[in-house]
């Protein structure tokens, strides 16, 4: 008995697993959108609504990024610079982002009415555990500017188990003493409300320089429709309440930010003599002014890349214009004879990505 094997061509109607290849090609497409424009979100809170732009996708396994702004500023003028910077893309494809612009400072806000009472900095920090739970997020790690490193220390102190770090640019953690408020009385007398901003957000050199850089944010207040509620949060973070803060105040790890130009290096320098030395960074960038984070975006990029290491995150990220630095001024410091040039102070705890044995021991770091 003969047995005749046919060949039989099986041809499919349909490919296997139809549709994945483009479903996972417009998912990518869908993420690269996300993570490039954003979206926006209106959320609603105890205290009002929180405009809050999310970038890039929800991961469950790292803590988000969330920023909040100084006055004269919102979430776009104030991070987008850093953010797209593209030494910082290493850093925003691993986390999600999440820009909270300060009640009635976004663009596009409509004027509050007259007579509107505007929250105060400890209100608006409370505001801030809705946006965690409306994203789902367990823990973030946030980044202030001016009144929102105020606003993002008051959320921290209250939540402690929900920040796993903090940085903190140009925090003036005492209320305005009563020179102070005289002085701005004075001014509000003899100078309008966006030069008062300017001398907030910028030094005392760049305003006699008239950067490019202070032109540009000169001419989008002046234009701002909403300049209303910008003199509101000005008046707001001008009567906030001191901060006290000593050496258990925060339990994750802070990192200190400011210009060697900036009005409020002496008070960041206070600050810095309070927090916990083993859990705190100290950096002083040279030629940084008001707006480090504008004007350098690539020296606080590479610190805060080191901030993230010590704290366990991406371990294998390259280091680059910061590691030759610090070996180049670790290696000449010695023959300065103790004496200390003009540049950062940066602690070694942020290094390689694990904590070193005496982290509240400092270098200086020429950049």
């Amino acid at each position: 008995m003969t047995t005749e094997m046919q060949e039989i061509a099986i041809t499919e109607e349909k490919p296997l697993l139809t549709g994945q290849n483009d479903s996972t090609k417009e998912a990518e497409l869908a993420a690269r959108i996300l993570l490039d424009q954003g979206q926006e979100h209106d959320v609603e809170t105890p205290h009002g609504v929180l405009h809050v732009t999310l970038h890039g996708t929800a991961n469950t396994r790292r803590p988000a990024i969330l920023t909040c702004h100084d006055v004269g500023l919102n979430s776009k003028s104030c991070f987008s610079p850093l953010f797209k910077f593209e030494e910082m893309q290493e850093i925003v494809k691993n986390f999600t982002l999440v820009h909270i612009d300060v009640p009635g400072q976004e663009d596009g806000a409509a004027a509050y009415p007259a007579g509107y009472a505007y929250p105060s900095m400890e209100t608006i920090a409370e505001m801030i555990p809705a946006v965690l739970q409306f994203f789902n997020f367990r823990t973030v790690i946030g980044v202030g500017v001016g009144a929102g490193a105020y606003i993002l220390s008051r959320f921290t102190l209250a939540n402690q188990d929900s920040v796993e770090g903090l940085v903190l640019v140009n925090i003036d953690n005492n209320a305005r003493g009563w020179m102070d408020w005289a002085a701005q009385k004075l001014s509000s007398v003899t100078s309008g409300l966006t030069e008062q901003l300017l001398c907030h957000l910028f030094s005392q050199e760049e305003l006699s320089a008239n950067t490019e850089l202070l032109q540009s944010h000169r001419d989008r207040i002046n234009k701002a429709p909403n300049l209303s509620n910008i003199d509101l949060l000005w008046k707001s973070y001008s009567s906030r309440r001191d901060l006290t803060f000593d050496r258990n105040s925060f339990k994750c790890p802070v990192m200190l930010v400011v210009g060697d130009q900036a009005r409020y290096e002496e008070a960041a320098v206070e600050c810095n003599s309070k927090l916990d030395p083993t859990t705190t960074s100290f950096l002083k960038m040279a030629d940084a002014g008001g707006l480090p984070q504008l004007s350098q975006p690539a020296k606080l990029t590479e610190a805060f890349k080191y901030f993230i290491q010590g704290m366990g995150y991406m371990a294998s990220s390259c280091m680059t214009r910061l590691s030759r630095s610090r070996t180049t001024s670790l290696s000449s410091s010695v023959s300065m004879d103790g004496s200390r040039s003009r540049s950062r102070t940066l602690s070694q705890g942020s290094q390689g990505g694990q904590m070193p044995p005496s982290p509240s021991q400092t270098m200086e770091v020429s950049c």
